[in-house]
């Protein structure tokens, strides 16, 4: 436990930085400058709850030295109680104001307040690997209910008897990636597949992949490079079914800054009946995979350095087993377990995402020692 002085001089430090960014978000120069407004505002808000707890952790220190101070030195017995009572509330209140900054202080991921774009594609097991996608995708649906946060299909490759072959889409809310980066990795599923009249136990899986969403400035995109192709969408009936031109295309040659080669970019949007909007969901995605590309080597940097048992986004990984016959979810990161399978596939997953958050904050913790 470090000693207080150690906290508030840290905090006191912050105070004059708080200072200056308060200043610098209200300059026309700086409100001019997005890319540069954005990251200040951002840590306005972030210096703001450090600067917040700072004042609750003062007025607890201060109300402490008081309360010592009127039952050493006070002879009336009604304030000496008070004090005491003070005293007990505030000595309590301490360590706990003190995990609180500690956590406030830790780095945080700077990518854990943006949208997402998420990936599910079935893996070994035929048409039940494309059923057990679709109950994953359902999963995060209902899970994105519950949180108030939209949820739109980009892109849809359906399996022979139901399910998903593969399925992409975008995740808008708040604090979003921060959330659903700890989904990243292969999801296994143990049960009798509705397809097998003999009642044998099979094992499938899907690979989830989740992405932080590229803002505009992150990702230098020349647009005058991209070829568009248009084509006739198919999906739910109406008049505009295979008559209108709806559907995009978009190749666009991307250069690789750690190999230097250019490799063709292919990206299609159906996701709506209007071209326009089409095209601008595609170059969201454009953005968020060039950004996951190039961004994939700072990734990989942190990885090596620090081997976190959580949010390594390694999709390759296996890091969840959902087990039918015996009613249970394992995460194999930590080694969590529920046995409430039907409420979890039902989107009831935030108990288990908090137990990850948990784990990895505590590794942090242990990395950033005050």
């Amino acid at each position: 436990m470090p000693d207080n002085n150690s906290i508030l001089q840290k905090l006191d430090g912050l105070e004059a930085r708080f200072e200056e960014v308060s200043t610098l978000i209200t300059d026309p120069d700086v409100i001019a400058d997005q890319q540069r407004y954005v990251k200040l505002t951002k840590e306005y808000k972030d210096l703001g709850d450090i600067m917040n707890a700072r004042k609750r952790y003062i007025n607890c220190l201060t109300t402490i030295s008081e309360a010592k101070d009127i039952i050493t030195n006070e002879s009336d017995p009604d304030m000496k109680e008070m004090a005491r009572m003070e005293l007990s509330e505030n000595e309590e209140l301490q360590p706990k104001l003190e995990e609180e900054i500690k956590m406030l202080l830790v780095p945080k991921d700077p990518e854990d307040d943006k949208n997402v774009q998420m990936e599910i594609r079935a893996g070994a097991g035929g048409d039940e690997a494309a059923l057990f996608a679709g109950d994953i995708f359902n999963m995060y649906k209902r899970f994105c209910d519950k949180k108030g946060w939209t949820l739109a299909i980009t892109s849809v490759s359906e399996g022979a008897v139901g399910g998903f072959k593969e399925i992409d889409f975008a995740v808008s809310g708040d604090g979003v990636y921060g959330i659903l980066k700890y989904e990243s990795g292969v999801h296994r599923v143990q049960r009798v597949p509705s397809t097998d009249t003999q009642g044998r136990m099979q094992t499938s899986a899907a690979t989830v992949a989740v992405l932080p969403e590229a803002d505009k400035f992150e990702v230098n995109i020349n647009e005058g490079d991209i070829k568009w192709d248009t084509f006739r969408s198919s999906g739910a009936g109406g008049q505009n079914v295979n008559k209108v031109e709806s559907g995009v295309r978009l190749r666009y040659p991307w250069k690789n800054p750690n190999t230097g080669e250019t490799e063709e970019i292919l990206i299609e949007c159906t996701e709506t009946r209007d071209q326009p909007k089409n095209k601008e969901r595609a170059l969201s995605r454009l953005r968020t995979f060039i950004y996951d590309r190039e961004h994939q080597k700072y990734v990989d940097d942190i990885a090596s350095r620090r081997k976190s048992l959580v949010s390594t986004g390694d999709r390759s990984a296996k890091i969840r087993t959902y087990n039918y016959p015996q009613g249970r979810v394992t995460d194999h990161r930590i080694g969590y377990t529920t046995h409430d399978l039907p409420n979890f596939m039902n989107g009831e997953i935030q108990d288990m995402i908090d137990a990850l958050t948990v784990a990895e904050n505590a590794e942090k913790l242990k990395e950033n020692e005050l």
